[in-house]
């Protein structure tokens, strides 16, 4: 179980055409898990422009084509999917921001809902309010893998310390965290709350986000990225459509935790 394995972050762009996004989400996976990734993690609100007018046309529940997809390609390619997150429509009329997990045999072992919206007002900079949209979720995500426990949040929730630190209680060494910061508070603080993150609970962050889209009208910081447990990036990508590659070294994690002893 502590043996390296390599994980794979695909930053990919949603455009207006859903077949679009769905094929460009399945080539990116397939070409990560041919590329030797065992765990591939998808981008947040891969399957619809990130526009609270639009996203209801593209909302779907836990057994529509998206998540489908998403199953049949965690079994074809044999790999764990970290699902981004997709608009999930429930039968309460409730719409959530949700990341599906799929093992490779294509079960779902996992759902996030985000917990922290992504309500905001900043003078000369990003105004929403995912309030208007979505509802909160309310659970913390730590799951079971080959590869040990892995937890899981999505974008907002990375400025709630408290949040991984119970997921580091629960077990997890690596977190994923699909992610479209926007490019007011992603330049500001993308790059600090994800090695902050890591560093407080000396584990790996892994941070999936869309490729940067000017003609957007969220316009997004991209610059996915892997954090180590001392606080550094191993893997790190710039705004465009791309993979990012990391090997996830678990021996090395313990070494970190011996060496600097902080009650992990």
């Amino acid at each position: 179980m502590n043996d390296p394995y390599r994980i794979a972050l695909c930053q990919i762009a949603a455009v207006k055409d859903k077949t679009q996004n769905l094929d460009r989400a399945a080539d990116a996976v397939r070409e990560a898990a041919r590329c030797g990734a065992s765990v591939v993690c998808l981008p947040e609100i891969w399957n619809s422009p990130y526009d609270l007018k639009l996203l209801a046309d593209y909302a779907e529940p836990a057994d529509g084509p998206s998540v489908s997809l998403m199953s049949e390609l965690a079994r074809k390619n044999n790999i764990y999917l970290i699902g981004g997150s997709i608009p999930e429509k429930t039968g309460l009329s409730k719409i959530y921001n949700t990341s599906f997990v799929f093992d490779p045999n294509g079960a779902l072992i996992a759902r996030h809902r985000k917990v922290h919206l992504f309500d905001v007002d900043i003078e000369r900079g990003v105004s929403f309010k995912e309030s208007d949209f979505f509802a909160a979720g309310e659970e913390l995500t730590v799951f079971d893998t080959d590869h040990g426990k892995m937890g899981l949040a999505i974008c907002f929730d990375l400025r709630f310390p408290d949040m991984f630190r119970e997921m580091n209680k629960a077990g997890a060494r690596i977190v994923f965290l699909p992610a479209a910061f926007n490019i007011t508070t992603g330049s500001a603080h993308w790059d600090i709350l994800i090695k902050s993150r890591a560093l407080d609970n000396q584990f790996y962050m892994a941070a999936c986000a869309p490729a940067r889209d000017l003609t957007a009208s969220f316009v997004t910081w991209s610059h996915s990225c892997v954090a180590t447990p001392w606080g550094d990036y191993c893997a790190a990508a710039d705004a465009r459509e791309t993979i990012v590659y990391a090997t996830i070294d678990l021996e090395y994690l313990y070494k970190i935790r011996q060496e600097l002893p902080i009650g992990n």
